[in-house]
C-alpha cells in the first residue's frame, strides 16, 4: 500500500511537470511490477478516476519490445541479448541485426529476490548460496542458450546503472555518463561481494549507489552475476535508456536504424543547436580532411579516421563559445553529450583529435582506459590533418568549389 502510495504521489508530479511543459498528450504504461500486483487494477481505477491519467497496463511481450528499442537504440550493438533487470521482474530478450527475435520474462526482479531471499542484514552466505541456486535454476529451465560468435550481451535496469556508477568511480573514468559503460563481470562479482558485507546504512557510503538501491542492489547484482555466467559474457554493455524511451520511439518508428546512421543523426541533432554551425562549411571541412587524409596516409586506422571526419563535421559548434578555445569547447561537450550510436572509445577518440587538433601538447592519456599510448601517433596526425582542412576552408569563400591536391615529397606535404 506504502508503495502504491507512493507511484500515486509520482504520477500526480508527472502530470504537473507535463502540463507545465506544455504537453499536450500523456502516455502512462504499467510494467510488471503493477502488472503482478493484486492492487494493481484497483490502481489503475484509481488514477483514472482521481487523475483523469489511463494507465495501459503493458504484457510480457509488449515491455520486452520497447525495453529492447529503448535500450539498443542508441547503442553500437548489431547482434547478441538484452536484458532488463527492474524490481519485479528480468526480461531477456534476444536480437539479430537490430531486430528483437524472441523474449522471456522471469520472476527475478531485484526486489523480489531481495525480499524472498535477503532477509538477514547483511545477508548471510547461506541466504546468497539459495538465491544463486534459485537463480540458476530459472535460468535454466527457461534455456537460456550462452553467447554466440559476434553476440554481446546489452543490459539496462536500476540495479545494473547503480553497479556500473560504483565501477566507473572508483576507476577514475573519463566519461561520466553511464549509456554505453562497458561493465566487467568480474567487477560485477566483486561488488556485489563487497557491498553483501556491508550493514544496509553503511551501504549508502559507496560512491555511486543510490540512498534508494540500497535494500536491493546486492540481490539484483547476484541475478546479474548468474545471468552474465550462464550466458558465457565476460561483460556488458550498459544501457542507460529502456521501457520510456523504447515506448516513445515506437511513436514513429519500430525499426532500429544502423548504428551508423544512429551516429550521424545524432552529430546533426547536437550541431543544429548551435547558430555558429554551418552546414556548408562542415561538408567542406569534412571533404578536404577526407582528401587530405587520403594523400597522406592511405590507409588509416578506420576508428581514427572515422573520429576526424566527426571532428571535422563539429569543429564549428565551438565558435558559439569561443572561437580562439573552439577545440577545448567542442572537445568537452562530446565527452559530456549523450550521443546515440557511439561506443565511449569512440567518443574519446573523437574528443581527443578535437583537442589535439587545438593544442599539440593536449594530454590524450587523460581519457585513458578508451585512449591509450598506443593511439597517441594516429590522434597526432589526425589532428595535423583536421587543423590543416581547418585553415583550407577558412580561406576559400562560401559556396566556391573546394578541390584539394596533397601530395608527397620526401617528408613534406604539398597541398593546393
Amino acid at each position: 500500500a506504502e508503495a502504491l502510495e507512493r507511484a500515486f504521489e509520482a504520477l500526480a508530479d508527472f502530470r504537473a511537470i507535463a502540463r507545465g511543459s506544455g504537453a499536450s498528450r500523456m502516455i502512462a504504461v504499467g510494467t510488471s511490477a503493477l502488472r503482478d500486483s493484486a492492487n494493481g487494477p484497483a490502481f489503475m481505477r484509481r488514477v483514472r478516476r482521481e487523475q483523469g491519467i489511463r494507465i495501459s497496463q503493458l504484457s510480457e511481450v509488449e515491455e520486452a519490445r520497447y525495453g529492447f528499442l529503448g535500450a539498443v537504440g542508441g547503442l553500437p550493438a548489431e547482434h547478441g541479448v538484452l536484458f532488463d533487470l527492474g524490481g519485479g521482474s528480468l526480461q531477456i530478450a534476444r536480437f539479430r541485426g537490430r531486430r528483437l527475435l524472441g523474449a522471456t520474462s522471469l520472476p527475478l526482479g531485484a526486489l523480489r529476490v531481495s525480499d524472498a531471499f535477503l532477509r538477514s542484514d547483511p545477508p548471510s552466505p547461506r541466504e546468497m548460496r539459495k538465491l544463486r541456486e534459485h537463480a540458476r535454476g530459472l535460468l535454466g529451465e527457461a534455456g537460456i542458450a550462452p553467447l554466440g560468435e559476434g553476440e554481446r550481451l546489452v543490459g539496462t535496469g536500476g540495479t545494473l546503472r547503480n553497479v556500473a556508477k560504483i565501477d566507473q568511480r572508483a576507476s577514475g573514468y573519463p566519461i561520466s555518463r553511464l549509456h554505453g559503460y562497458v561493465l566487467a563481470r568480474r567487477r560485477v562479482h566483486e561488488i556485489a561481494t563487497a557491498l553483501a558485507a556491508r550493514r544496509q546504512k553503511k551501504r549508502s557510503r559507496v560512491p555511486g549507489l543510490n540512498e534508494d538501491r540500497r535494500d536491493s542492489v546486492v540481490g539484483g547484482a547476484i541475478v546479474i552475476d548468474n545471468l552474465m555466467d550462464v550466458l558465457g559474457a565476460t561483460e556488458a554493455l550498459v544501457s542507460g535508456q529502456g521501457v520510456r524511451e523504447g515506448l516513445a520511439l515506437s511513436l514513429t518508428t519500430e525499426t532500429l536504424a544502423a548504428p551508423e546512421a544512429a551516429r550521424a543523426a545524432s552529430l546533426q541533432a547536437l550541431a543544429g543547436r548551435f547558430a555558429g554551425w554551418s552546414g556548408e562549411r562542415a561538408r567542406r571541412r569534412e571533404a578536404a580532411a577526407g582528401a587530405l587524409l587520403h594523400s597522406l596516409e592511405p590507409w588509416p586506422d578506420p576508428e581514427v579516421r572515422e573520429a576526424l571526419l566527426e571532428a571535422a563535421r563539429l569543429l564549428d559548434i565551438g565558435r558559439t563559445v569561443d572561437f580562439f578555445d573552439r577545440h577545448d569547447h567542442v572537445a568537452d561537450l562530446v565527452l559530456a553529450t549523450d550521443l546515440a550510436g557511439f561506443s565511449h572509445r569512440q567518443v574519446a577518440l573523437l574528443s581527443a583529435v578535437l583537442r589535439k587538433a587545438g593544442d599539440e601538447d593536449a594530454p590524450a592519456r587523460s581519457l585513458a582506459p578508451l585512449v591509450t599510448g598506443e593511439d597517441r601517433r594516429a590522434i597526432e596526425r589526425a589532428a595535423v590533418v583536421l587543423a590543416l582542412a581547418d585553415e583550407i576552408t577558412e580561406r576559400c569563400p562560401p559556396g566556391t568549389p573546394l578541390t584539394v591536391d596533397c601530395r608527397r615529397r620526401g617528408h613534406d606535404a604539398v597541398v593546393s
